[in-house]
């Protein structure tokens, strides 16, 4: 699973995690990956994040667009599951962040392998999470 922070770096211009981004993304589309998984929420992170830098509305859905047309990478939907266990997580783990919660819930019930791609070592706190930093794969 590919966290926000990889997604989003990869749609930007400029990003301090561009390069890294630029180059998980060339093994995703090879499918040198297998098949990544990302939390449809990421979709919604990547708005607020957007709006927030002065991205317009056309702009946010041509990045959107272009992310959800990646070969070899997948949405997954959110479940009440999911949603349950992501406040859970919240709460056990003490995560502020409710997209973290989310992305750590999905890992943990929708990705086979439950790792993810992330530069957030919050993750790192979760039993049964693997994270792999990108700047290392």
């Amino acid at each position: 699973m590919i966290e926000t922070d990889m997604l989003y770096a990869y749609v930007k211009e400029e990003d301090r995690l561009k390069p890294v981004a630029d180059k998980v993304f060339t093994k995703i589309v090879k499918g040198e990956l297998g098949i990544v998984y990302a939390s449809r929420e990421s979709l919604h992170e990547l708005y607020y994040v957007s709006k927030k830098e002065g991205v317009s509305l056309d702009e946010y859905i041509s990045r959107a667009a272009a992310l959800t047309a990646i070969e070899n990478l997948k949405f997954v939907e959110t479940t009440y599951q999911i949603d349950l266990l992501a406040l859970t997580l919240m709460r056990q783990y003490r995560i502020e962040s409710l997209f973290d919660a989310y992305y750590a819930a999905t890992a943990l019930n929708q990705v086979p392998d439950h790792t993810i791609i992330s530069t957030d070592e919050v993750f790192d706190t979760i039993p049964g999470i693997k994270r792999i930093d990108p700047q290392k794969l």
